[in-house]
């Protein structure tokens, strides 16, 4: 434990969360964005199907830990989409068992604490052609967008039944008609700018949720707010200007 306590943002899931720091990622622009507000804390496991992610869930987010999140997002389905292989070894997951083990992942992580919110990414789209020449499997590509889009829904229905937030990554990303040139760097995994998409829908829904307190960033407190004559000077040397809100760059507005 360093210093006063902090509302705690954990981000659950696979490579999407477990690279999310990287390349001006998701994750990367919440930390900055939050940093005097809240701890974000990544829960990432590159690879990962939402099998994986059941087994660990109670240790991953035990029920008696002396504090819970404020705030979980969670991802998995773009693993549990690709094509199954005959061995039933690999990270397809069929689409009712995925679809029950989301659930499962919700209903814990929504008995964590009536505090715990918590928003869920569907499956993104994949860019084939990037992707084709590396991820081959009986002749047929490992990931197609047409599975990521069926996964994509399945989980949103989901959300949409158990009244949780939902972002829809698989059309959000689609929305730029030059999508699959900007938003992959290996036609999965995102670029700076699908980084950039994911964070600015992530804040929407934080912005328009009505969640008492508000979990976004400028409407949470400030630790340290105060103003105080040592902040820094304006240029009459007789008043100080607090920068604890400022944004940096001034110049970026993320709502």
């Amino acid at each position: 434990m360093v210093g006063s306590v902090r509302p705690k943002f954990v981000l659950f899931g696979s490579s999407i969360v477990q690279h999310s720091f990287y390349d001006h990622g998701w994750a990367a622009i919440l930390s900055h964005l939050y940093a005097r507000q809240a701890d974000i804390v990544l829960r990432g496991y590159s690879g990962w199907n939402s099998r994986r992610a059941l087994q660990v869930l109670d240790k991953v987010f035990p029920k008696n830990a002396s504090e819970q999140p404020s705030l979980v997002i969670v991802y998995f389905g773009g693993n549990d989409s690709v094509l199954p292989h005959p061995s039933g070894l690999g990270q397809h997951v069929p689409l009712q068992e995925y679809i029950e083990n989301m659930r499962k992942i919700v209903i814990h992580l929504k008995s964590l604490s009536e505090k715990t919110r918590i928003i869920f990414l569907s499956a993104p789209p994949v860019n084939e052609a990037q992707i084709f020449g590396n991820s081959i499997l009986l002749g047929k590509p490992l990931r197609t967008n047409e599975s990521c889009r069926i996964y994509s829904e399945a989980g949103l229905e989901l959300c949409h039944e158990l009244n949780i937030k939902a972002i829809d990554l698989w059309s959000a990303l689609q929305k730029r008609d030059d999508w699959r040139d900007v938003c992959f760097l290996d036609g999965i995994h995102l670029s700076a700018e699908g980084n950039k998409i994911v964070a600015k829908e992530i804040l929407k829904v934080l912005k328009e949720a009505e969640w008492e307190p508000s979990l976004h960033f400028k409407l949470m407190p400030v630790e340290f707010e105060e103003d105080s004559p040592y902040d820094p000077l304006y240029p009459d040397g007789k008043r100080t200007f607090n920068v604890s809100r400022m944004p940096f760059p001034e110049t970026v507005e993320w709502d």
